[in-house]
């Protein structure tokens, strides 16, 4: 009788979901408050044309910052690891041959799905909405591939969780536009989430589902990705492209949908101000309106799926953004802004204050890699907290990430090397094969509009203030001045550490994150109204730096 202890999936799976519920009961667990602390980053070809050498160096690059991501006590299972890369057409095309069917010459189109495993009868009902969705948009279907994957790969509560991974190939259209190829793709696939979710099926999720783009993730170690998705070992896989990401859940439960990259971005931090971000932008989906979706806006709300992680979060709104007409440069300025003066009279900060008067910022600390739209960019918060570096090498390839040596490169082949800082970015346009430094994108972003004109109709409250006969500011004596400071609960501390250096900046004070006060609630003091909140922020990572 062998020593070595059984690991029963089914009773792994029981407890795991009463522990969920357990720490959901005593309120220190929530999904929707999950965050992750990553490696993350890109390799691509410089000219935009594909190469199996931008793939081989990503799948390097990712097993090198395994260090980066979490390892279970089973030794196998991992927070989860993933690729995204372009679709590669040849490899494709011979597996249309293997349903029945020939190339008839439109535009490939491939969807890479989570199915449910264990339930069929879910299984089955999935696949029939993904059939229906795309059917009716007027798309063909090829067929189903059932994802080669080897599960000796996986530790066994990896395996427990796995999902049953298929890809559905499918031809749109050759006389479809390349952007509208993909927002038509970006409404099917929210048609089909919404159809799923109502079904009340759980373990369904689709990874990527592009004409451009696939993406190929779960719950794994970065040394793992090659070994349980053998398709990245064939030669037929190229790309101008690769987006890598190994995950570090801090305070969150790993699964195999919330493996990065996401559709967009892959990200490494937390968002912090995530609970606005949320609730600002279901305030956003009243008015929200495009030329470019139509009657089909009100098929992307929510545009925040409930639940979602802060990561899913924030990709799951530079997707809208993308789709909606802007620049992959243009959404990372707009949601994750630099520290810039918007008061002043440059075009970059016009080009700033029109983006305050869209979006409010999503802070940080965040580092992401993203491509959509033919961009592919990294960049940081304006905190700067998370580390983001590159080289560009003399045979043409950039390779961004949160280290370096991540892809071993001969000093000699190494032409450029740098980092980027606070609230700046990098960016490759594909299309025209250029590489753009973060000056040049400000700048080219900057030149595109009159920002200036349109911030210039926004109603300014001073204005509207002094057009109405503003009363005089109020004078008072030292003595009233006292008393009006106790009324409003204030301290010398406030006056000494908060105040003073304001008024003598004209900015708000740099301390320490150490807050010593008893809680509002049990003060026997008068507290204003506003020490009663604090924002959250993850603990674990936050805010020691990332370097």
């Amino acid at each position: 009788m062998s020593d070595k202890i059984r690991f029963d999936a089914d009773s792994y799976l029981s407890r795991r979901a009463a522990n969920e519920a357990k720490l959901a009961t005593a309120g220190v667990y929530a999904p929707d408050m999950e965050h992750d602390a990553c490696g993350v980053g890109f390799v691509a070809a410089r000219d935009g044309k594909p190469t199996r050498a931008v793939v081989d160096a990503a799948i390097e690059a990712l097993q090198a910052i395994w260090h980066r991501g979490a390892v279970d006590a089973d030794g196998m299972t991992g927070d989860g690891a993933g690729i995204h890369i372009e679709i590669p057409r040849d490899f494709f095309i011979e597996h249309i041959a293997r349903t029945g069917h020939d190339d008839d010459g439109g535009r490939l189109a491939v969807g890479m799905v989570f199915l449910p495993r264990t339930d069929l009868a879910e299984q089955e009902r999935c696949r029939c909405i993904v059939e229906q969705e795309i059917l009716a948009v007027g798309h063909s279907i090829y067929g189903w591939r059932q994802v080669p994957v080897d599960v000796h790969a996986l530790g066994d509560k990896a395996n427990a969780t796995r999902p049953e991974i298929e890809q559905i190939m499918f031809s749109m259209p050759a006389g479809l536009g390349e952007e509208e190829a993909e927002r038509q793709l970006y409404v099917v696939r929210r048609r089909i989430e919404k159809a799923v979710t109502a079904e009340l099926i759980s373990d369904f999720y689709i990874c990527s589902m592009s004409s451009r783009s696939i993406i190929y993730k779960g719950m794994f170690l970065a040394e793992q990705v090659t070994a349980f998705f053998p398709d990245l070992l064939d030669t037929r896989f190229i790309s101008s492209f690769a987006i890598y990401h190994q995950r570090y859940s801090t305070n969150t439960m790993p699964t195999w949908k919330l493996a990065q990259p996401f559709r967009v971005l892959a990200h490494n931090g937390e968002i912090n101000t995530i609970r606005g971000n949320q609730n600002w932008m279901t305030c956003h989906e009243d008015r929200m309106a495009s030329p470019l979706f139509g009657d089909m806006v009100e098929e992307l709300k929510p545009v925040v799926a409930k639940g979602s992680s802060d990561s899913s979060a924030l990709d799951a709104v530079f997707e809208l953004m993308g789709h909606g007409g802007r620049s992959l440069p243009m959404v990372k300025t707009m949601m994750i802004p630099a520290a810039v003066d918007v008061s002043g009279d440059s075009e970059l900060a016009k080009l700033y204050a029109y983006c305050n008067s869209v979006m409010e910022p999503w802070d940080g600390p965040a580092a992401i890699a993203a491509y959509a739209n033919n961009w592919v960019i990294a960049g940081l918060d304006r905190n700067g907290l998370r580390p983001m570096r590159y080289v560009v090498t003399n045979d043409g390839l950039v390779i961004a990430g949160s280290e370096t040596g991540m892809v071993v490169v001969p000093e000699d082949r190494i032409v450029e090397r740098g980092r980027i800082g606070p609230g700046q970015m990098m960016g490759i346009d594909l299309a025209r094969g250029e590489m753009f430094s973060n000056d040049a994108l400000k700048a080219e972003l900057a030149g595109k509009r009159d920002w200036g004109q349109w911030t210039s109709r926004a109603q300014q409250m001073n204005a509207l203030l002094a057009q109405n006969g503003g009363k005089a500011p109020a004078r008072m004596d030292t003595l009233d001045t006292r008393r009006r400071q106790l009324m409003a609960g204030w301290t010398m501390e406030d006056l000494e550490l908060i105040l003073h250096p304001m008024a003598e900046t004209g900015k708000e004070a740099v301390g320490s994150m150490g807050d010593d006060t008893p809680l509002a609630v049990l003060s026997n003091r008068y507290r204003g109204l506003h020490h009663f909140f604090r924002q959250n922020f993850s603990q674990v990572t936050n805010p020691p730096i990332d370097s």
